[in-house]
């Protein structure tokens, strides 16, 4: 009875993991990556769409991004939106593409990039312990209905906790790694 409640708390917490590196994936460092503007969208006819559906991302040059949309009309509320969001980027009009310079960070962006990666990495390690209490309170629950023992639900707590600090450990491996990437310099 154990086994469903851990590989549900296994899943949610993949989940986790995988927001937290899609969220890194959007962490300024000193290359460019197309990465960088994905959580951005744009007001396509009323409707923020995701920049990757209405233009073509690449990376030309590693201290380059450019963004062609398809429709043309697009450029100057592509423009508006990658100025606007905190990257510090100042994207280029050439008509018909955004040329995007990647400038090199500051030793005061690098700390402020730094304090949003903990920030970051703490709301997972929270969305994880939170998934342990809701599989500890499941397990506590099938005990007390007596559908599963005593001997059943401290193994399934001690297997939730192990889950949770190889998850926890997942997190903040990736996060030092990340943090590393910020603060050496090029």
């Amino acid at each position: 009875m154990t086994n469903p409640t851990l590989a549900e708390a296994r899943v949610r917490m993949s989940k986790a993991l995988e927001d937290f590196r899609r969220e890194l994936a959007t962490v300024r460092t000193g290359r460019a990556s197309t990465a960088l503007l994905d959580h951005l969208k744009v007001d396509y006819y009323g409707v923020p769409t995701p920049l990757n559906q209405v233009a073509t991302l690449s990376v030309p040059e590693p201290t380059m991004l450019t963004v062609q949309p398809w429709d043309v009309s697009l450029l100057p509320a592509i423009e508006k939106v990658i100025r606007s969001c905190d990257l510090g980027l100042n994207p280029m009009n050439d008509g018909k593409v955004l040329r995007v310079p990647v400038p090199p960070l500051t030793e005061e962006r690098r700390k402020q990039l730094v304090k949003h990666l903990h920030r970051v990495l703490e709301e997972h390690r929270t969305a994880v312990r939170n998934i342990r209490r809701d599989a500890n309170e499941a397990l506590k629950k099938l005990f007390k209905e007596k559908k599963i023992s005593e001997d059943e639900e401290k193994q399934g707590l001690e297997e939730v906790q192990k889950l949770t600090d190889e998850f926890i450990e997942k997190l903040e491996s990736q996060g030092k790694a990340k943090e590393r990437e910020i603060l050496e310099l090029k």
